[in-house]
Formats: structure tokens, sequence, C-alpha cells
């Protein structure tokens, strides 16, 4: 019965998610650009072999995994204090949830056209205030280092409450009588924290980390409005090299390979951590 109720999603998550997976995986083994017309012709693994050896595919890897785990990091830090204090009864709770909320209801185009003019040289408000002081210039999205630290600040202060919303649903879950029977015992409030509220929130984070790596992975709005990949490549992602391929080189059939590759490296890390989350638990069982 549970298998038949839920065959309507699965068909629908196939044809949304499988569908185009088939389609890069058969695209993948075909040459399709402007040298071809635009035909797709078979040239067996030759994407592939071309994937393989292409050094800006894996710089493109590394930098979208370290701004994934590294933004998604900060992220759920800052979402759980966030979601702490609003699960709290104070005056006014209300209304900052929903101010809360604000950054993560904005569209990305319009957040990252913002943060392009804040960040701005010399005519942003950041760059205003340090010249003004007698400071020299940062140069906010001209310097690598500072550039790529913009674009984390930046998908931090967007997607932060998305993350604080899952958890604050969480937090409401946890009954109120394991807290008092807790401070009955002589426990206190960091304790409670520990033995309490994250092990029994643990499924909610484990399920906004899921989101948010596979949002953050596939990153492609904020970089190409924001940075357009660089300064010189600097803060390119996956998803954006695979979009110049397509849209720019009219390459599809060696975008489709980035795109595929990328998924399948993606889905390869995540099975990994997965056995190996699941072993270090079973670990804990055994010796407890």
């Amino acid at each position: 019965m549970a298998l038949l109720l839920a065959t309507p999603a699965l068909l629908l998550l196939l044809i949304i998610y499988g569908w185009p997976l088939l389609r890069y995986g058969w695209l993948s083994f075909h040459a399709n650009s402007v040298l071809t017309g635009l035909v797709p012709i078979p040239n067996g693994g030759a994407n592939w072999v071309r994937l393989a050896m292409d050094e800006r595919f894996w710089q493109d890897i590394v930098q979208t995994s370290r701004f994934a785990l590294v933004s998604v990091g900060l992220e759920l830090l800052l979402a759980l204090a966030i979601a702490l204090l609003l699960d709290q009864r104070w005056r006014w709770r209300g209304g900052v949830r929903a101010l809360t909320l604000l950054p993560w209801a904005l569209p990305t185009t319009v957040m990252a056209l913002g943060w392009r003019w804040i960040f701005n040289t010399p005519y942003g408000p950041i760059e205003q205030v340090i010249t003004s002081l007698g400071g020299q210039s940062l140069n906010l999205l001209s310097s690598p280092q500072w550039t790529w630290l913009a674009t984390v600040f930046a998908d931090v202060w967007k997607t932060t409450p998305f993350i604080a919303l899952i958890l604050l649903a969480g937090l409401q879950t946890i009954p109120g009588d394991l807290y008092e029977a807790f401070r009955l015992e002589g426990g206190n409030a960091s304790q409670a924290l520990r033995r309490i509220t994250l092990p029994l929130l643990l499924p909610y984070i484990l399920l906004s980390l899921l989101f948010r790596l596979a949002q953050a992975f596939g990153v492609f709005d904020l970089i190409q409005v924001l940075t357009g990949g660089g300064p010189a490549g600097s803060t390119e992602s996956i998803a954006l090299y695979a979009y110049l391929n397509a849209m720019r080189f009219l390459d599809f059939g060696y975008s489709a390979t980035v795109m595929l590759g990328g998924f399948l490296l993606l889905t390869i890390a995540v099975g990994v951590a997965a056995v190996g989350l699941r072993t270090v638990g079973t670990i804990r069982g055994e010796a407890r």
C-alpha cells in the first residue's frame, strides 16, 4: 500500500529528474556543436576523455566543493543559533521570525545584484566607508580571495533562513516535558542542548544539509550575477562552466558531459559520506 501511494510521486520524480539525466547521458556520447551544425553525431567516449583531461573542469569541481562545504557549514551554525533564539518565548518573536525569512524570500538574482552594488569598487558603501576612513581599497570583486569570500557571504545571508526554518520546525516537535524532567534531575542548559536538543534535532539537520548541499553544489545564478565566475575563473562553478559551454560556445554535447560528470561525482561523494556515517553509527552502537 505504501508503494502504491508513493507511485505518483515517484513517477513525477522520474519525469522531472530521470528524463533529463537520460538525455544528458545520451548527449554526452555525441558531438553536438556549431562544428556539427548542431546535429548530434555519435563520437563514442570522446567527450568523457576530454572531461578527464580538462583542468578547468577539475578546478571548478574543487572550487564548487569548497564553496558548498564552507557556505553550508556556516549556514548550519548560524541557523541553529537563530532557530534556538526564535524558539524561545519573548515579545515581538513573531515579527522577528517574519523578518528573518526576508532574505530567503528575495529572488536570488535580485539579491545578487544588491550585493554586487554593495561590494562595488569604488562606489559601493563598503568601499566608501573604508576610503573615507583613510584605508586602502579592498577591491572586493577584483581580488580572487575577496571575491570568493564575498560570494560565500552573500550565499550565507541568502540561505541561512531556509535552514533556520527547518530547524525551528524540528525544535517545535521536541516535547517540553523532556526539558522539565532534565532540569529536575539537575541538568543545565548546555547539557540539555547536547543530550536532548541536538540528538532529537539530528534528522532535521541532516535533511537541511541534504537540501542545501545539493543546491550549493549546483549554484549558478548567484555566481553568474555577482561575479560572472571571475576574476580569472576563481569563483566559477560546475553549473556555470556547463552553461558557458552550451550558451556561449554552443557545445551542447560537452556541456551535458560536464553537468553529468559533476552530478556523478556529487553522487559518489554523498554515497561515501552516507556509508561512512552509517559505519560510524554502527561502531558506536556496538561500543555501547
